[in-house]
């Protein structure tokens, strides 16, 4: 596979979400010293970081705003209370009691969490950039393909796709803020480890028609839906237009030094037949994963599911059981943890440990067809993607770690081919004299690709 089109699926895989506090300390230098600044660099630094790239031309009404006050400082208040619950013994509680704090006056502003009052959240800054770019309605960037049947065995559209936000609490803040204190010079020289009570949410949500989901989809009726600039056929992911999106998942990490690896992921999935009336509550835990079970090789997979198989060899890998629930879904390679519209020949955690700077590992090695040969499913080569990396160590000896954020090691890399490509402070990039070089560039044509897109203007 070329290198641009490894490039390619890299970006639209992203997104987009288990040792001891030893363990971090030896394989991670946190970001604590900032990289040396220029003029030009103080003057970035009070350059806002863009709010989206992409947006309904011509549009007024209210539009998403990124959230990046980042903390200078780490938040003294205590751990919330599932950090109290043995999530080994009691998946289902822990994994209830961080979707509640995840919820928690977010709900009810529907996720514009600059007017959350109970706790501050934020956003990943450069997710804007690139053709799979933050959308200006709800902050959603373009992620995964969704192909027939992988949803449901009545699903037979093959062109939709997974579009998602992704939100950060202060502790996980507190990081992206050291990475980026300097706007036009990221750290990336430092390995990064987020620190203990770090929680990492995202929302996923899939392009299928309104009209069609109750013969598609059945489990998404009563859904919750929101608006998108994006390309509801993601085999055009290009011609973008205002579409309805509907939720299909919800992705959590927490950053627990009490945990094997430093991490812990979590899966939820929704199920509108359950039909609550809070319809947040039809999100549904489908389990909770804090490492790869490494020495388990089966080669299995279920990628168009009419049952959900679980492994029970499986001692870091829990899943929900309740038929009644949870519709059928694939899961990961040998019913690992992986959410419906993820990868069913991976994991959560086999996906994110590979969040490094610069990107030299692919996130699978089904995703290079040299790799794909080299490295059957269950080979040494293979289980490389599935051992069980600690927190703030690099899947790469030859690069740094981004510690299981692949939208981090996502926003140093756009930054950087921007900059290769444009020059100048960030400005520049949204004029309109220079929409069609991002675009030429952004795509990688010979000519100019010119399609929609609208930037903020900066203040």
């Amino acid at each position: 596979m070329p290198k641009n089109t490894f490039i390619m699926i890299r970006k639209i895989l992203i997104f987009g979400l288990a040792v001891c506090m030893w363990s971090c300390k030896q394989g991670a230098t946190t970001t604590e010293s900032p990289a040396t600044s220029s003029d030009s660099t103080k003057t970035a630094d009070n350059v806002p970081f863009p709010d989206f790239g992409f947006m309904v031309p011509g549009y007024t009404g209210p539009v998403f705003k990124l959230s990046q006050d980042y903390p200078d400082s780490l938040s003294t208040a205590p751990l919330p209370g599932f950090f109290k619950i043995d999530y080994k013994k009691d998946w289902r509680a822990y994994l209830d009691s961080v979707k509640a704090y995840c919820f928690a006056g977010n709900t009810d502003v529907n996720f514009k969490v600059e007017y959350n009052k109970l706790r501050k959240w934020y956003h990943m800054p450069w997710q804007h950039y690139g053709p799979n770019g933050r959308e200006g309605f709800n902050g959603l960037t373009q992620e995964a393909p969704v192909a027939a049947y992988q949803l449901a065995p009545t699903q037979t559209i093959d062109t939709s796709g997974a579009v998602a936000v992704g939100l950060y609490n202060d502790v996980a803040g507190y990081t992206i803020g050291k990475v980026w204190k300097h706007h036009y010079a990221p750290d990336s020289s430092n390995n990064v480890s987020f620190k203990n009570g770090a929680v990492l949410f995202k929302l996923l949500f899939v392009t299928l028609p309104e009209e069609n989901i109750a013969q598609q989809v059945p489990y998404l009726q009563n859904g919750i839906w929101w608006d998108a600039y994006a390309a509801t056929n993601f085999k055009k992911p290009l011609a973008r237009h205002k579409a309805k999106v509907v939720l299909i998942q919800m992705d959590i990490m927490v950053r627990d030094d009490n945990a094997p690896n430093g991490w812990v992921f979590g899966n939820f999935e929704y199920n509108g037949l359950l039909n609550h009336k809070n319809k947040w509550d039809n999100l549904i835990p489908v389990g909770i994963m804090w490492g790869e079970d490494p020495k388990d090789t089966t080669n299995a997979s279920n990628p168009k599911p009419t049952k959900t198989i679980i492994n029970p060899k499986l001692v870091e890998t829990i899943i929900n059981p309740d038929t009644k629930e949870l519709p059928a879904t694939h899961l990961g390679w040998n019913s690992r943890l992986n959410g419906p519209v993820d990868n069913p020949m991976s994991s959560c955690y086999s996906c994110h440990s590979t969040a490094e700077y610069p990107e030299l590992t692919p996130m699978s090695p089904l995703f290079v067809d040299s790799l794909r040969v080299k490295y059957p499913p269950g080979s040494p080569g293979w289980m490389q993607w599935f051992q069980n990396l600690k927190c703030g160590v690099p899947f790469n000896t030859n690069a740094k770690s981004m510690d299981f954020s692949l939208q981090l090691s996502a926003s140093i890399q756009y930054f950087k081919q921007w900059k290769e490509t444009q020059g100048g402070l960030f400005s520049a990039a949204y004029k309109p004299a220079n929409r069609t070089m991002l675009l030429k560039t952004t795509v990688g044509s010979k000519k100019p690709t010119v399609y929609p897109v609208a930037f903020p203007t900066p203040k």
